[in-house]
């Protein structure tokens, strides 16, 4: 495996540690994380004035000289695989895919195939991300197996940074949309009452939290108030359907992106999301409520009813901003269909 030398110089200024002035200094093209800079540094990657420097803890001055011994990217283990794909927008940096309800993103045990990844490997041959040391799409967020929608993936180091960093600083734009038991009303004194469910104008729920494993159940995320991961999601009902209401279409966007964030804080309030196995409660709406065969297909619907609808963001490279829609798939459209009647 070939190896692309790398040479700069450390400018004024530099912080007290060889980890953050090499974080600061290594050229941006180049897109080398601190993750990646830190592994470079333990493997003895790094030369400063051409003596071989491992501490990330040492001290550098101003001019001095430093080597990076990139490796190439290496082929990925995971198996590409001839998955059909519903490109929403691609280009040399990223790809935009509109994801199908169950699909996984990324390969895990009890996953190793048919998985996003998997297809992507496949469709973008060699025009992929190194970041990490090996070859492959640029994972910077995920949705659930049986959520459908939008996903942003990366195909260049920088794109992959860039993203990370957006996401990180909850820039992106990430709307959802889903069909939950009864009408989040926020003028409700019950809802009102629910720690962590407060109001905003426009007839927006604002739920906020902390999120972390269950303790019995590993699979699953618990709310919790102290410890754990803040979690921020606004809610606001778009339609309601039944006499009386029994169902609501709402619109979810996320200024954090947790693990099951929106099924966990919408059954907080007590709003569960239709089909949801886990955290739904599988609740039994009168068929008098609703339009005929409507609680039929309610309760037949076997995936959480939730839609990665719209995506926006700065193009990681380009500077542009970006903006993509994704109508809902056909099992939740059949759903609104008989909740019209």
């Amino acid at each position: 495996m070939g190896e692309a030398p790398l040479s700069f110089q450390i400018a004024a200024d530099p912080p007290a540690r060889l980890d953050k002035a090499l974080s600061r200094d290594v050229p941006e093209a180049v897109s080398l994380s601190r993750t990646r800079l830190a592994k470079l540094l333990s493997d003895g990657a790094v030369t400063v004035n051409g003596v071989v420097a491992s501490n990330p803890k040492a001290r550098v001055n101003e001019g001095d000289s430093i080597e990076i011994s990139v490796p190439e990217a290496r082929e990925s283990h995971i198996e590409a695989e001839d998955i059909p794909l519903e490109v929403v927008y691609e280009d040399d940096d990223l790809i935009v895919v509109n994801k199908p309800a169950g699909m996984v993103v990324h390969p895990a045990p009890g996953s190793p195939n048919g998985t996003l990844v998997n297809a992507l490997l496949h469709h973008c041959g060699e025009s992929l991300s190194g970041v990490g040391g090996a070859k492959r799409p640029g994972v910077v967020h995920r949705i659930d197996k049986d959520t459908s929608g939008l996903l942003v993936v990366a195909k260049s180091d920088a794109a992959h940074h860039g993203l990370a960093d957006q996401f990180a600083a909850h820039t992106i734009e990430r709307k959802y949309q889903a069909l939950v038991y009864g009408v989040p009303d926020v003028a409700h004194p019950r809802l009102r009452g629910v720690r962590g469910v407060g109001m905003e104008p426009g007839n927006i729920i604002r739920i906020t939290t902390n999120l972390s494993r269950h303790k019995m159940d590993r699979q699953k995320q618990a709310v919790l108030f102290e410890g754990g991961k803040h979690a921020i999601t606004r809610a606001r009902v778009v339609e309601a359907f039944g006499q009386p209401p029994a169902v609501a279409l709402i619109e979810c966007w996320l200024e954090t992106g947790r693990t099951h964030q929106i099924r966990v804080h919408m059954a907080h309030t007590g709003h569960g999301l239709i089909g949801d196995p886990v955290y739904g409660g599988r609740r039994k709406i009168s068929a008098r409520a609703l339009p005929e065969g409507a609680a039929d297909a309610l309760s037949g619907f076997t995936r959480q009813a939730l839609h990665a609808a719209v995506l926006g963001f700065e193009h990681p490279v380009g500077g542009e901003q970006m903006r993509f829609e994704a109508a809902l798939p056909k099992d939740m459209q059949y759903l609104l269909q008989v909740l019209h009647g």
